[in-house]
């Protein structure tokens, strides 16, 4: 086989295990890692990677890259989200496009479980006041007690449902796309927990928290502005670990400086790294885009992402071809 060249433009890779850069290191490729050791911002990307044959890719904005290299055949994606992957673009230029949809899901309900506890049991504000010598001992409310609001039952937001039900919170209002009632009955089987599809305005009003877990797309960009937080309780927390851009962070800040509501916790951001002033309030947890950080996730993602390169080129088929369905919800 012709040898290829493959930039992997997403840092960290292979960091915690050598084994994906092993899987690609065999093949006896030519192989290059992200020189910069950060988040590369799209021109830096289109111009590393400006005549490979493959790239194993993470957020970046990959449209310039398209543009620029002609000869590019596949992007492997370490991860899920496909908002920075120009799915018609790489349509229209023949680029195959894979990702590790089921590596993330546990890691990210992990984080999203401890997001709430954390708001909604005031620990951050019981760890600073502690630090400069206070001592109050702040009162929260349980999940157990709480209406809990999910946005999205995909596989993150299924699993978050999945282990929320062993809290047994008063109810969980769930909205999604598809009918996912019976799926959703089957998972809660012998539960006895209290669950309940509504709209989405149902969820912003009654919910003390809302948790987001959808893709963003065209019709989810700026999902939750000024106009939903004005239907929120005050004393309703927000979860967004899903993807920047899906909140206006303009009007969450305003939401949050002016307690229209509780609190927010955001592990991803429209630009990353943020430097966006979310990070002047006290009422706020912000996390690194860090859902996916678990080294066994990190292990999962990775691997699979080098495994689909090799399969490419091979001549195989893709373990995880993105499907029509998230070309679609592009276009739209």
């Amino acid at each position: 086989m012709k040898s290829k060249k493959i930039f992997i433009s997403t840092y960290p890779f292979g960091f915690y295990n050598s084994e994906p850069l092993e899987i690609l290191q065999e093949t006896g490729w030519e192989i290059f890692t992200n020189p910069l050791k950060r988040k590369l911002t799209p021109i830096e990307v289109s111009e590393f990677a400006k005549d490979v044959d493959g790239i194993i890719a993470g957020t970046e904005d990959l449209t310039p890259l398209i543009y620029k290299n002609e000869n590019l055949k596949i992007i492997s994606r370490v991860g899920i989200g496909l908002d920075s992957v120009p799915l018609k673009l790489c349509r229209e230029r023949g680029i195959a496009v894979a990702y590790t949809p089921d590596a993330v899901t546990m890691a990210v309900v992990e984080l999203t479980i401890g997001l709430m506890v954390s708001l909604t049991r005031k620990v951050l504000s019981a760890h600073q006041e502690l630090k400069v010598g206070g001592w109050s001992r702040f009162t929260g409310k349980r999940l157990g007690e709480s209406t809990i609001g999910i946005i999205g039952a995909g596989r993150v937001g299924l699993n978050v449902i999945r282990i929320l039900s062993e809290f047994k919170p008063k109810i969980i209002l769930i909205n999604d796309l598809k009918a996912k009632e019976k799926e959703i009955l089957e998972m809660l089987k012998g539960k006895n927990v209290n669950f309940k599809l509504v709209n989405k305005e149902e969820i912003y009003a009654t919910s003390d928290i809302v948790s987001l877990h959808v893709p963003l797309t065209n019709k989810t960009r700026n999902l939750i502005g000024e106009k939903e937080f004005s239907t929120f309780s005050k004393d309703a927390f927000l979860i967004n670990t899903a993807r920047g851009g899906i909140v206006n962070e303009s009007d969450l800040y305003n939401a949050l400086k002016f307690n229209r509501i509780a609190g927010a916790a955001i592990d991803v951001f429209e630009q990353e790294p943020y430097k966006g002033n979310l990070i002047e309030l006290d009422n706020i947890i912000l996390t690194e885009h860090m859902g996916s950080c678990s080294y066994d996730c990190r292990l999962l993602m990775e691997k699979g992402s080098a495994e689909e390169v090799v399969r490419f080129f091979q001549g195989q088929s893709l373990l995880n071809p993105v499907p029509e369905e998230e070309y679609q919800n592009q276009i739209v």
